[in-house]
């Protein structure tokens, strides 16, 4: 069974995060694997480093141990085990999301240098190189809608595909409907070619969801291309969700430049829950894992290792 992972941060803990992750563990059947970084100490002597450094773990065991507690009230018998591990703990999370179903976060609100470049910045980083999907929580998610509604962002490359599948197991999970939504940028310069245009971005955003109703016939399925910039049309279109999907591309150079313009911008103002796919994303990507078991219940918590 694969792992709802969440990561914990003791200076700055992201309830919405958890209360999110701990839900979708239970309406995956899944086990849900708290995950506690103490990162590094480098800007003191030797000596002072040793102390604070045990500072911060021992505020890490605490945080650790309020957060099992919370998670209890909030669904006794929850499936769950803890880690408390020391390293950078963009790293320390992303090393553990290979065969995860998910990996969540909460967001730090850091700017845009800094969410590239700090140490202590975990979101993007995590974003950029997770071998699963992965939920940044830093607005809330829309339960009022009624029905309630998942958003995915579709361009007609593989990233959306991989983006679309997982959007639509989520939205069977919830009993929501899928809202498919191109935004089709426009030209500086009109080239008067608008209606083949239009004709080839419908054909293909029918292409990109074309089995949804086969794999999830209890979903419903709408179709949408507006044009705009891909980040103020999905954020527009986040206001109502229960959260945007957003395929995500491959790996290399530095953080910002493996995100991409639109899961960039995403990140930083969409007003729901985040979720990026990375193409090969395994784990669940398919909705296999929500369709397990959910009988199996039981708590798991070994000992911090360290």
């Amino acid at each position: 069974m694969s792992d709802i992972l969440v990561g914990i941060d003791p200076g700055d803990l992201s309830v919405p995060a958890l209360v999110w992750a701990a839900d979708e563990a239970v309406r995956r059947g899944a086990r849900l694997r708290l995950v506690v970084a103490v990162p590094p100490v480098h800007d003191r002597l030797p000596y002072a480093a040793d102390a604070h450094q045990s500072a911060l773990r021992m505020r890490a065991e605490s945080t650790l141990a309020n957060v099992e507690d919370l998670v209890r009230d909030l669904h006794d018998g929850l499936w769950t085990a803890t880690e408390l591990v020391h390293g950078v703990p963009a790293t320390v999370l992303g090393d553990r999301t290979p065969g995860a179903a998910l990996a969540v976060v909460g967001s730090r609100r850091l700017g845009r240098a800094a969410e590239v470049f700090s140490e202590g910045s975990v979101a993007a980083p995590l974003v950029a190189r997770a071998d699963c999907p992965v939920v940044v929580i830093r607005e809330p998610e829309h339960t009022s809608v009624h029905p309630p509604l998942i958003v995915v962002g579709v361009d007609g490359s593989k990233d959306c595909r991989a983006a679309v599948a997982f959007a639509a197991a989520e939205a069977s999970l919830r009993e929501a409907r899928l809202v498919a939504v191109w935004a089709w940028p426009r030209p500086l310069l009109s080239r008067g070619d608008e209606n083949e245009g239009l004709a080839e971005r419908r054909r293909l955003l029918a292409e990109a969801v074309a089995g949804c109703a086969e794999r999830h016939p209890d979903v419903e399925v709408e179709k949408v291309i507006v044009r705009g910039h891909p980040v103020e049309e999905l954020t527009r279109a986040s206001r109502e969700a229960l959260a945007v999907v957003v395929g995500r591309r491959g790996r290399g150079g530095y953080t910002g430049m493996r995100l991409g313009s639109t899961v960039h911008g995403l990140l930083h103002h969409a007003e729901c829950p985040v979720i990026t796919v990375p193409v090969a994303a395994g784990g669940g990507t398919d909705g296999t894992s929500a369709r397990a078991d959910r009988s199996r219940s039981r708590t798991d918590r070994p000992a911090p290792a360290g």
